[in-house]
């Protein structure tokens, strides 16, 4: 959808409204809908004139309010592994953005949870562009009114920017051998994960999981036998991702750690040394992103941040994350010498799709009375 369509949709639904709301066999209702028609053709003419094409992704017309800004601040709320990807990246955008349209773009930056992100951005944090750790977060603000519906049309991928797999993170050595998920199962084994009540990151660990015993070919019950033992063998469910991670490295508890590999090949490149494996059935963590509608027009922001969010579906864009950990989605970039070699090949790769969606999922799941609390009602105790 290009620029000037956006506005324009609403402005119909503006008119569908004054249409349904007078009716024509009265004068008063002849003359609204005269002039919300009236009001629809002027803006079709003058959007469909001039020199806009379908090019517009690539050197988008600017907005009357940002035309009138030397300086233009876009405010990127993320969840926190990409806080190295998206400084390597903002950058470069900026010096592009400035290149092409004379204009410099300052940008504000915050980085959490992708829980508490999302909620930071429902209760008034006026993020321009949000890019969360799943889809199910950015639904969340959809359904307030902030982002529009359609917002994984726009762009490449289903909006889908950023992704990784899950990884087993083993003390040195790998003492307990442990490979495949169904190792997890076994007596005298300790994991450590977050609560996918409380973790955005557990989700995706609980779903790796849960995954794994369907895709082996395991039904529901046999994956439910199975992820019942793998929590029996979780001695505490922590609050987030990052506490799992201090309870397993700074505390020394645990034989394992489920962690995004993004976040184990970031570890590594920082020079410390993991222990991990990529188990052959995984899932594929999914990270979204979208302009905030109501918080960009109101800002007079949306030319900036729309080109800032098909940016980083560029391929130079695309090696920064790359770089810092996370799979490119774009297949040219994955497939260099360079790429291929550091991410191993996953041979069966589930999806969110694979089991419904993220709505279906956290219903099924995560919703009070789900699965997973079914699960921890049946742990030893």
């Amino acid at each position: 959808m290009s620029l000037w369509q956006r506005p324009l949709k609403r402005l119909q639904r503006i008119t569908e409204q004054k249409i349904n709301r007078f009716r024509l066999n009265s004068l008063k209702g002849f003359i609204s809908l005269f002039l919300a028609g009236t009001v629809l053709s002027v803006a079709l003419a003058a959007c469909s004139g001039g020199d806009v094409s379908n090019n517009s992704a690539t050197t988008p017309a600017a907005s009357p309010v940002a035309a009138n800004k030397g300086n233009v601040e876009i405010t990127l709320v993320s969840f926190a592994v990409t806080k190295a990807a998206h400084e390597a990246i903002i950058p470069k955008f900026v010096d592009k953005w400035k290149q092409e349209h004379n204009q410099t773009v300052t940008f504000k930056q915050s980085y959490g949870g992708s829980g508490s992100q999302t909620r930071a951005v429902i209760d008034g944090l006026e993020a321009d562009v949000v890019h969360l750790a799943l889809a199910l977060d950015t639904q969340k603000i959809e359904k307030q009114g902030l982002i529009e519906p359609g917002w994984e049309k726009e762009v490449p991928n289903n909006g889908i920017v950023s992704k990784s797999v899950a990884a087993l993170i083993t003390r040195p050595g790998n003492p307990k051998g442990i490979k495949t998920w169904s190792d997890l199962e076994q007596d005298g084994i300790k994991l450590i994960t977050a609560d996918p009540k409380t973790s955005g990151i557990a989700r995706w660990n609980f779903l790796a999981l849960w995954n794994s015993a369907i895709k082996t070919g395991g039904g529901e019950e046999k994956a439910t036998e199975f992820v019942t033992k793998v929590y029996n063998n979780v001695p505490i469910l922590t609050k987030d991702a990052r506490e799992a991670t201090d309870a397993f490295t700074k505390q020394g508890q645990g034989d394992a750690l489920i962690n995004y590999e993004n976040e184990v090949i970031l570890a590594q490149q920082k020079g410390e040394k993991v222990d991990y494996v990529i188990p052959d059935v995984n899932i594929s963590i999914d990270n979204p992103i979208a302009v905030v509608d109501k918080n960009v027009d109101k800002h007079g922001t949306r030319e900036v941040a729309e080109g800032f969010v098909k940016y980083l579906y560029t391929s130079e864009a695309q090696e920064e994350f790359a770089k810092l950990g996370f799979r490119p989605v774009d297949e040219k970039v994955a497939q260099t010498k360079e790429n291929a070699d550091k991410f191993p090949k996953v041979k069966t790769l589930g999806t969110v799709q694979d089991y419904g969606g993220w709505e279906a999922i956290d219903k099924k799941f995560f919703a009070d009375g789900g699965v997973f609390d079914k699960i921890q009602a049946q742990k030893k105790r």
